[in-house]
């Protein structure tokens, strides 16, 4: 019944001319058809298409039957007709109107989510190909909208980040990567070719659409994908393939990378693309960043970098695309940016990273970025390594360039842990200055301005000591230090001028803090231990209130270990303050008696 009735539609449109072809015609033609799928009369329907007679009418209305014959493709892959199916596409894409074919494609390819966005694209990617290079006309802008709708869909799919992921490829990412590949080839040859022939106008706007696509790449998928150990099997990484071959379009359609990363942020761009540049700017920081990442820390193409370059200068270029890195959330993207700083240090000699790069925002941005890693990243090896960069990072700058950085980080980490870390750096470079060579950075005036920052308490002695403990601490062991290694007749540290500045900020509220905090913590264990008599017989949880917060619900002798703790850090604060006031005392009682024997 349904073959009869397409064959009635046909012989009826067979005697119209083209133009003459109605609305109701296309309708019919495509109920009919999807009939004649849905019973299975697959090989009817061939003969219908194949009929020479029928050319016109095919040309015309058959692209309404790609969408039914590709869902049977897609929904019955057991199916023993699926030659037929097959056959019927190949058919379909060679006689249908290439430009309604590429709508009706595209349109297909927008329908699926999860994992079979994968299978239509892959399904239908060769018959796109071919159903673009028919249209002569506007076919950069067929280019684009193509490769603009396959990137968006691919941009679905979530990225493996494990070699076992990208092995399986469950979603069939890595599938895709290569299959578009293959599928942008022959318009990047085409650009090629035609840059000896006069279409020049059409051959800048296919480069636009390529360049479009290239940056995108560079985005989604390759921003987040995780790229593994270098070696001989790296050819089998389906991702860094990607990667090469979008690097290798760049170079191919006259955008060489160095030629595009050199120039771009420049407020003068030699850039051909510049409208676009503004356009895209956010989505390009990050697409220059992956590009970055891909030549300097995977070495992809890094053959092609001039050999003159200066390690201060790529580091330079390179401290923008890490703040691009370190300010995204994703653990996958800030830990390339680690590794690209890592990179660029590496190159550098200690202590010779000039203090004028700090004037530079990225060069006080990215150590910035990297305290956050190192606070608030849940990955230990990411906090470690990023704690590491730190410290790198620290080596490298000149004496001027450290003291700026550590008066930046002492203002803006709000960590007591890393303000530890800061100020025992603070102390080797004053251990530096004293046993090497004079450093008016960290002696004298400059030093004193220093410690300012360090040898305080933030809110008295009602600061949170507990909190501060590891600021404190290293507080304390650098006065210490100070205090042993600097004479009061030398005074070339400027402690012993500001000694009774030092003790009127820090060491005065300290002993009162001291006080105040052991006192209501030893009340805290009284409490405690009173309460776990009640709760011991009720076998429940109790809570305790420290500091105005409640510590959580936990068993009693939990609650006072906790305390006890406490206790314990607030003990050894003490002692060391004890010993830092013993050592002052002792040089200040020593220099006045040297003082007495000189009268």
């Amino acid at each position: 019944m349904a073959v009869e009735e397409l064959q009635s539609i046909i012989m009826r449109c067979q005697i119209l001319e083209e133009q003459d072809f109605q609305e109701e015609d296309f309708g019919l033609f495509q109920l009919a058809g999807q009939r004649c799928i849905d019973e299975g009369h697959i090989e009817q329907l061939l003969e219908i298409i194949q009929n020479e007679k029928n050319k016109v009418i095919i040309k015309n209305m058959g692209w309404n039957l790609v969408g039914p014959v590709v869902r049977c493709l897609l929904w019955n892959k057991e199916d023993e007709k699926r030659k037929y199916y097959f056959l019927m596409l190949d058919l379909l894409v060679k006689l249908c109107n290439p430009k309604e074919l590429l709508l009706g494609l595209l349109e297909l390819i927008e329908e699926p989510s999860g994992k079979q966005i994968s299978q239509i694209i892959l399904l239908l990617l060769q018959p796109l190909q071919t159903v673009i290079q028919k249209l002569h006309n506007n076919k950069a802008y067929s280019v684009g909208l193509a490769l603009s709708t396959l990137w968006s869909q691919l941009s679905l799919l979530p990225v493996p980040y494990s070699e076992e992921q990208i092995q399986t490829d469950d979603y069939g990412l890595c599938q895709c990567c290569k299959a578009l590949i293959e599928f942008t080839k022959p318009f990047v040859e085409e650009v090629i070719n035609d840059k000896e022939n006069s279409l020049e106008n059409e051959n800048e706007k296919l480069k636009d659409e390529l360049l479009k696509f290239c940056f995108k790449s560079l985005k989604c998928p390759l921003l987040t994908a995780q790229f593994f150990e270098q070696s001989k099997e790296a050819g089998n990484d389906p991702l860094r393939c990607f990667a090469s071959e979008i690097i290798g379009f760049l170079s191919a359609i006259g955008h060489p990378f160095p030629k595009i990363i050199f120039n771009h942020g420049r407020k003068k761009r030699t850039w051909d693309y510049l409208e676009f540049e503004e356009e895209e700017d956010k989505q390009l920081a990050d697409s220059m960043a992956s590009l970055a990442y891909l030549v300097f820390v995977q070495g992809i193409s890094i053959d092609q970098l001039p050999m003159v370059l200066s390690p201060s200068y790529l580091l330079q270029f390179n401290m923008a695309h890490i703040e691009v890195f370190l300010q995204r959330t994703e653990e996958s993207v800030f830990s390339k940016g680690v590794d690209l700083l890592e990179n660029g240090l590496l190159r550098i000699e200690d202590n010779s990273l000039l203090h004028q790069y700090l004037e530079i925002k990225s060069f006080l941005t990215v150590p910035q970025g990297l305290v956050k890693v190192m606070t608030l990243c849940p990955i230990e090896t990411l906090r470690k390594k990023s704690l590491a960069m730190l410290q790198l990072y620290i080596n490298k700058l000149d004496s001027q360039g450290k003291y700026t950085l550590f008066r930046c980080l002492l203002n803006t980490s709000n960590h007591s842990g890393v303000e530890a870390f800061i100020i025992q750096n603070i102390k080797n470079q004053i251990d530096v200055s004293l046993k090497r060579t004079h450093n008016k950075w960290f002696t004298g005036p400059q030093l004193i301005s220093l410690l300012d920052l360090v040898l305080f308490l933030p809110e008295g002695a009602e600061t949170d000591l507990l909190q501060n403990s590891d600021r404190i601490m290293a507080s304390l062991n650098l006065l210490r230090y100070l205090v042993i290694k600097d004479n009061e007749k030398d005074n070339r540290t400027g402690l012993w001028t500001e000694l009774a500045k030092i003790e009127n900020n820090f060491l005065k509220p300290l002993h009162t803090g001291l006080n105040m905090s052991k006192a209501h913590y030893e009340a805290e264990i009284k409490n405690s231990q009173e309460n776990s008599q009640e709760v011991q017989k009720s076998k429940d949880l109790c809570s305790v209130t420290v500091g105005g917060e409640e510590i959580p619900n936990m068993p009693p002798e939990m609650q006072l270990k906790v305390l006890h703790s406490a206790l314990f850090t607030f003990d050894l604060i003490e002692s060391v303050l004890a010993r830092v006031e013993e050592l002052i005392e002792i040089k200040t009682k020593s220099t006045t008696e040297e003082n007495i024997g000189i009268k």
